[in-house]
């Protein structure tokens, strides 16, 4: 017991201690080092408990991404902001204060000193630095763990550092092509700096990280859906399978998610219920956020909720593109999340005051935010299923699954008929178009933009670019490698 108890006490002083700079050249210090408790954890691998709440709580903590003062640095919700901004499908309603303009206008990515490419770049890497202390603290990257606890643990680790290095990957390359170098690699803490590894050396990493957390986390029941189970590891699987053509690969998972994982659709209801509460049947994985987290004004809500105390109420709205809006049939009940607000009826700002809000309804209600965030939802995997059952050749699953989604968001299910008639590319297209529709403002329409290599055309309630057509691949659209590393790493000079 006193050893545990000394555990803790010195996890709770790491986690208010401050972070340095840039991620190479100190370590996070929300971390208890493996060094200090590897040993221990053979016994106990319940010591390293800490250093995988850290890991979570890395995903919604404000300066995770290194700064200090940004409004836009809170973790993962602040970089699925900066890709539905990249994808086009969000626009950026109001310049008042500046917040994610040089994303909207695609100019801080062709910057690599420009401190957006920074911020991306630490926070991913700081999760890998995190799961990477977990996984040396087990007995690193092959160890054989008899203890389930043990087990699932090194499930999370695994799951997480995949996450990380998926969203790296996405972020910093042009679209997947195998023999690009792209990122360095680190697979345990004590590594030095790291040349550029390939895109196929970072995927086979992701897919093994994965497949290795799909069977260390069977039997995990987790304490709440901010961690990562069973179900979440598969979605991340689904998810990177999909990014490298592994079409087939990714259909079954994607159906064993939807079969096996006790989730459903959200209704008609949910889906303009205000997206704000965790234990909504269909998130797979959020995090139920409480007064104890202690955010505010700088926070996913505070940036993106007319009816929180936020930048969207003070004049910088993120709303939807207008060929986007207008591309939603009557008949479908997601056209209610979007509400024109600048009193004019002309769709240049639709606010998504039907899909996300504080349940009060107070325009600028919220001061101390207590909504929820969503990382995944089962909807994905019926997309997914679709996408890629479709891109495998087996259209009449894909059908399937994109009738069963529309089912809940059409007047009636004979509407969805029209599916049937679909085959071909016109079937690809129609699926990619619900994709964008289902998860405008989640941070995946940038995912899908990539692995269907669009081209996207900007509605003219763009404040930048209105009607510019821009390919996948164009250089504004991923990030560039941060100064910082290039100056702290000599191996990618």
């Amino acid at each position: 017991m006193k050893s545990k108890l000394y555990i803790t006490i010195l996890a709770t002083g790491l986690l208010t201690l401050g972070c340095s700079k840039d991620y190479l050249e100190t370590k996070p210090t929300e971390f208890i080092s493996s060094d200090q408790i590897a040993d221990a954890s053979e016994l106990n691998p319940g010591l390293q408990a800490a250093n995988v709440t850290g890991i979570y709580e890395t995903m919604y903590k404000v300066g995770t991404g290194g700064t200090n003062l940004n409004h836009d640095d809170f973790g993962q919700k602040g970089y699925d902001i900066y890709g539905d901004m990249l994808s086009s499908d969000m626009v950026l309603g109001g310049t008042t204060y500046g917040w994610y303009s040089t994303l909207a206008d695609m100019t801080s990515t062709m910057d690599y000193t420009n401190i957006n490419n920074y911020k991306v770049w630490r926070y991913y890497y700081r999760i890998v630095f995190g799961a990477n202390n977990v996984i040396d603290g087990l007995g690193g990257n092959d160890a054989e763990l008899e203890v389930a606890e043990a087990r699932h643990f090194m499930g999370q680790a695994k799951a997480m550092r995949a996450y990380a290095y998926f969203y790296l990957a996405n972020y910093f390359s042009k679209g997947y092509d195998p023999s690009a170098l792209i990122l360095p690699i680190y697979t345990d803490t004590k590594a030095p700096n790291q040349p550029l590894s390939t895109a196929q050396e970072v995927y086979d990493l992701i897919i093994a990280d994965l497949e290795d957390a799909v069977t260390l986390l069977d039997g995990f029941t987790r304490a709440a859906k901010n961690e990562v189970n069973q179900d979440v590891a598969r979605g991340l699987l689904v998810y990177a399978y999909a990014a490298i053509g592994k079409n087939a690969e990714a259909a079954t998972v994607a159906n064993k998610v939807i079969t096996d994982g006790n989730f459903t659709l959200m209704s008609k209801e949910e889906v303009t219920g205000g997206f704000n509460d965790a234990t909504t049947s269909g998130w797979m994985w959020g995090v139920d956020i409480t007064l104890d987290n202690d955010l505010d004004l700088v926070s996913w809500w505070g940036q993106m909720d007319l009816f929180t105390y936020s930048y969207t109420w003070a004049g910088d709205p993120k709303v939807i593109d207008v060929d986007l809006y207008e591309a939603i049939p009557n008949n479908d009940v997601r056209k209610s999340q979007f509400e024109d607000q600048d009193g004019t009826e002309d769709n240049t700002l639709l606010y998504p005051t039907g899909k996300f809000y504080a349940p009060e309804r107070k325009i600028g209600g919220q001061r101390s935010v207590t909504t929820d965030y969503v990382y995944m939802r089962v909807a994905e995997m019926y997309l997914l299923h679709a996408e890629t059952a479709a891109k495998s050749g087996n259209e009449a699953a894909a059908k399937a699954s994109l009738k069963a989604l529309l089912k809940e968001r059409l007047d009636s299910e004979l509407e969805t008929l029209y599916v049937d008639l679909l085959s071909g590319q016109a079937l690809l297209d129609e699926i990619y178009l619900q994709t964008r529709i289902e998860l405008w403002g989640e941070g995946k329409s940038y995912l899908a933009m990539k692995r269907n290599k669009a081209t996207i055309t900007r509605g003219a309630n763009h404040l930048f670019a209105a009607g510019e057509s821009i390919s996948y691949d164009d250089a504004r659209l991923s990030f560039e490698i941060p100064q910082s590393e290039i100056q702290n790493n000599p191996n990618i000079n």
